[in-house]
């Protein structure tokens, strides 16, 4: 009898993983409308805060409750810190002086430090050579979509570059520390981790910011919603379904997906144009990104002799 068709499943985690891509990507843009008028950790707070409540509150509508032992909130605790306080926090205040654009492909190098993590430490799925080429050609792929102009910047800042690229290797560890909760509906450790980090983020706030005393501005709230609902909350929901589905390595990879879903945001809605570089590197990273979420293979099972 035959395994089951994976094909419409694979399908499905290849428009998740864009969707994803998209999600993130819109991050940026949201981080440097927010921090205008909010500082960094009272954004930060505020997005968990907002995310987690809303995946709360979806998870008592399905009747699902959260774990009640202290062995799984420290395991959810942990993950906040490399998923959201430590990297959110870090990128809310780089952008003070490092533009979206640039800290997008600052982070987008999280698949190489997963990989690189994967082998050198954890072990914990395979680390194929088809998995090094797609991380190679990923990369590549990047390097041409946004062409060397557009790293003019790199260096003129350099300790926000520097907190951007820290932010992506906890980024790489939170998707290896995320595959310890198989088993959980990826709502819960989702809804579990953003709680925790907002339990470490509210009081800095109040601490750092007196947030009562702000006054933010229209367009700051608008994207603090945004970036609370989709770039967190939903963004979230996928992102731990895919660890169970993708795998650490194969997840991260919607990090390079990011730089040309702007790009191509920018030719559809901006009317700006590509070059034939560009087009070269989209196909790249295409070719990058199925190279490390594709499974291997199963192997053949020698059929018992007479």
């Amino acid at each position: 009898m035959s395994g089951s068709n994976p094909a419409p499943r694979l399908v499905l985690d290849y428009a998740l993983l864009g969707l994803l891509a998209t999600l993130w990507g819109a991050s940026y843009t949201f981080i440097k409308l927010g921090i205008a008028t909010i500082p960094p950790v009272t954004l930060i707070a505020a997005r968990t805060l907002i995310a987690g409540l809303l995946l709360l509150a979806i998870l008592h509508m399905r009747g699902i409750r959260l774990p009640r032992d202290a062995e799984t909130w420290k395991r959810f605790l942990f993950q906040a810190c490399l998923n959201s306080v430590v990297p959110f926090t870090l990128i809310a205040w780089a952008e003070y002086s490092v533009d979206a654009g640039l800290a997008a492909i600052l982070n987008s190098t999280t698949p190489i430090f997963t990989f690189l993590l994967t082998v050198a430490i954890t072990r914990h799925e395979p680390t194929s050579t088809r998995k090094l080429f797609g991380v190679i050609a990923g990369m590549a792929g990047i390097c041409l979509i946004v062409g060397l102009q557009a790293l003019n910047g790199l260096g003129r800042e350099l300790i926000s570059q520097l907190a951007i690229i820290a932010a992506t290797i906890s980024y790489a560890g939170a998707a290896i520390f995320g595959r310890s909760f198989k088993g959980l509906d990826p709502l819960v450790p989702a809804a579990g981790s953003l709680l925790c980090g907002t339990a470490l983020l509210i009081p800095a706030s109040i601490v750092i910011d007196r947030p009562w005393t702000l006054e933010p501005s229209t367009s700051s709230l608008l994207a603090l919603f945004g970036l609370s609902v989709f770039s967190t909350a939903l963004a979230f929901a996928i992102y731990f379904r895919l660890i169970h589905t993708l795998g650490s390595v194969g997840t991260t990879a919607q990090s390079y997906l990011r730089v040309p879903i702007g790009v191509g945001i920018g030719v559809l809605f901006l009317d700006e144009s590509l070059g034939p570089t560009a087009w070269i590197g989209f196909i790249c990273v295409f070719i990058g990104v199925v190279a490390m979420t594709m499974p291997a293979k199963p192997k053949a099972v020698a059929a018992p002799a007479d």
